[in-house]
């Protein structure tokens, strides 16, 4: 009876790792895309700053070209280059509470293990196959 309590235990604390290890990478998917779209805002910035206020400039609306003043393109990559910093701070407090859940997950199946070690050598013979 109390193999299957710990057999049932086993399996649900597998079950939270592997979701857990999903969206944690999941979550890093997202930080690594806010990244790239921080840094593409950042060097169009640096690149719109070099350009004489008098240079047209045109903004990309899908195939379309449409010209656009200087400033309202600065002011767009500026709020793109805030957004991503804002979007990459939640992720980052994401990633370290799921961190957490993961060691947290990993202690309970440490516990396990240690409590049951018949366990352990099923896992074992189960995995070795």
């Amino acid at each position: 009876m109390a193999d299957e309590a710990n057999r049932a235990a086993f399996m649900e604390i597998q079950g939270r790792m592997i979701e857990t290890t999903g969206k944690l990478k999941q979550v890093q998917n997202q930080m690594r895309n806010k990244e790239g779209e921080k840094k593409r805002a950042f060097l169009t910035l640096e690149e719109l700053r070099q350009l004489s206020n008098d240079t047209n400039t045109y903004k990309s609306i899908g195939r379309t070209f449409v010209l656009e003043p200087k400033s309202v393109l600065m002011n767009e990559q500026e709020q793109k280059l805030k957004d991503s910093e804002t979007a990459i701070a939640s992720l980052q407090a994401s990633k370290e509470y799921l961190e957490n859940q993961m060691a947290e997950v990993e202690n309970n199946l440490r516990e396990l293990l240690q409590q049951d070690p018949g366990l352990a050598r099923q896992i074992m013979s189960m995995t070795v196959m």
